[in-house]
């Protein structure tokens, strides 16, 4: 009788997380028809069909959320196994999985993967930029190896490892750059512009603010830090910017970059991952890479 293999495991568990043929493809790094055939050969070593197909659509069966589950659980174990193996030598070799947020990514990865190149050379890196509470779902899936976030995160299932803060700046258009810098209260009743709902980033402006979640700033959310400084510069009101963050978004942009007075809003950001990780000893050493990438 024919048995699956991992790789058939592993390229269900792209199409179960996609729900698209050609995207599961890119993730795999094969071909949507070697996809499909592979599949198609899985159902039918099992017996069963794993996905509902039509013109539009990729959706699991009922028997294949089940199935998705127990492939998960194998492909983790398999991950596990190949990472003690790693960790049982004295560098960390092989390709590494790292999330980053989107308020981080653009600015700290140049220099990070820069020095990783310099002093991990044996290392592979391999790039994910997404939201906080995605990163979270994918490293406990396995699907990355660590993320650079924003703590805490309050999982018990991860270490945290803290590595800086970060204060935020005001930016302001250029017209209120005589006006005195406003403190919390009074920046609650300016027109804040934030990113869109998703982003820690937004959550902890509004705490500085101690503005509830729920009040609205009907069209004044930007899907990225560098598209609310140019609605800062078209005069749409203010918003904050990690210090990370300035030398980028603002250089071509007319706007005054402020410092707040007395207590500044901050982040702290970390590094986190699985406590079950075999390769917790290596992670710590790109921890410190990370921590060294985000000193000026």
């Amino acid at each position: 009788m024919a048995e699956f293999t991992l790789k058939q495991l592993r390229y269900f568990e792209a199409l179960a997380q996609h729900l698209h043929f050609g995207m599961a493809a890119d993730t795999c790094s094969i071909s949507q028809p070697a996809l499909s055939m592979q599949i198609k050969e899985l159902e039918e070593i099992i017996g069963i069909a794993l996905f509902e197909r039509s013109a539009r659509q990729v959706r699991l069966t009922q028997f294949g959320r089940v199935f998705e589950t127990r492939a998960r659980e194998i492909l983790r174990a398999s991950d596990d196994l190949s990472d003690l193996a790693r960790a049982s030598q004295s560098q960390l070799t092989g390709q590494l999985r790292l999330g980053f947020i989107p308020t981080i990514a653009p600015y700290l990865l140049p220099k990070f993967i820069a020095n990783m190149q310099r002093s991990h050379r044996e290392i592979e890196l391999n790039i994910r930029e997404t939201l906080t509470p995605r990163l979270i779902q994918e490293l406990s899936d396995g699907r990355i190896d660590a993320a650079v976030v924003a703590l805490p995160v309050n999982e018990a299932a991860f270490t945290e490892v803290d590595l800086f803060e970060e204060k935020f700046v005001l930016i302001r258009p250029v017209t209120d750059a005589q006006k005195p810098v406003p403190n919390a209260d009074m920046l609650r009743d300016m027109r804040l512009l934030l990113l869109e709902e998703g982003h820690c980033f937004r959550d902890q402006a509004l705490a500085y603010c101690t503005v509830r979640t729920s009040r609205a700033w009907e069209g004044l959310d930007g899907s990225s830090l560098s598209t609310l400084v140019q609605m800062v510069g078209a005069g749409m009101g203010v918003t904050l910017l990690p210090q990370m963050a300035i030398a980028v978004e603002t250089r071509a942009a007319k706007v005054d970059v402020v410092e707040f007075e007395g207590r500044a809003p901050s982040r702290r950001i970390g590094m986190i991952w699985r406590k079950s990780n075999p390769l917790a000893e290596q992670l710590h050493h790109v921890a410190q890479v990370v921590r060294l990438s985000a000193e000026r």
